[in-house]
């Protein structure tokens, strides 16, 4: 699920469950149902990080396979852990040059990965040419910039107290993240009958520290953030962080997440 960059690391798998692969699957159950792809199906998740898209596969769709493929290495022993099962094979690997000959999936998904990417295109464009003509080639990404509760109170947060850091800010770094160009990534990738959908989740939290816990994990942007600030300045984020939060009177923090999904069909000629 990741291309590891400076700004940020991508290498543990537990940590990264709980900061953001256990909302990944709640997105993952309704992405598929809208892809509509049917049992016995060829899988390919590129970027498979922990393994939560390939879960939900082998859970809701009896697929007849499923390969992953992710750079983390850390994250392939995670999701090997996680998907003891013969179907499924998980390799380490780059997006940009998948290790599959051509036509080999009916379907070929991508969750939370394409944004990290230094060339989405190419990217979708080996997506493309591992899936057979006619077959479904699909990716979903978080809305940074709006749709992502639980990130933009952190970036909001952080901003205020230190303005520089809004170079480091998902909202700000990631643009692909919205349905234009989502839609126009796909398309000239020579995708047919492209379409955009919004996917929206619940992420609950039993109380501040249940929210906070997962950024000193380590994974991520912002907890790679959270890690390099000294304890001071640590404690004074998660308390401008803890003002923002709509605190319910029992301690809950009930927030909401959007996340785009795109699909088309690879061509048949």
């Amino acid at each position: 699920m990741t291309e590891e960059s400076p700004l940020e690391s991508w290498t543990a798998g537990e940590p990264y469950e709980r900061y953001m692969g256990r909302w990944s699957q709640k997105v993952a159950s309704p992405f598929l149902t809208w892809l509509g792809v049917g049992a016995a199906a060829r899988w390919s998740d590129v970027g498979c990080g922990t393994g939560a898209l390939s879960e939900t596969i082998l859970r809701r769709h009896d697929p007849a396979s499923v390969g992953g493929l992710d750079r983390s290495a850390g994250y392939v022993a995670y999701a090997r852990a996680r998907l003891q099962e013969p179907r499924v094979r998980l390799a380490i690997g780059d997006a940009a040059a998948l290790p599959w000959k051509a036509y080999v999936f009916d379907a070929t998904v991508c969750g939370l990965l394409l944004n990290f990417l230094p060339d989405a295109d190419l990217a979708v464009r080996e997506m493309a040419r591992v899936t057979t003509p006619g077959g479904m080639v699909a990716a979903y990404v978080w809305d940074y910039s709006r749709g992502m509760e639980m990130m933009r109170h952190f970036w909001d947060a952080a901003v205020a107290l230190w303005a520089e850091t809004a170079a480091l800010d998902q909202g700000e770094r990631f643009p692909l993240c919205q349905p234009e160009p989502l839609k126009a990534l796909m398309t000239q990738a020579g995708l047919q009958s492209v379409e955009v959908c919004a996917i929206d989740i619940e992420t609950r939290f039993r109380d501040v520290d249940d929210y906070w816990r997962p950024f000193l994990g380590g994974q991520g942007a912002a907890p790679s953030y959270v890690l390099a600030l000294d304890e001071h300045a640590r404690q004074r984020l998660r308390e401008a962080v803890r003002e923002r939060l709509p605190v319910a009177p029992d301690g809950s923090i009930c927030l909401q997440a959007r996340a785009w999904a795109v699909k088309g069909i690879s061509p048949r000629s």
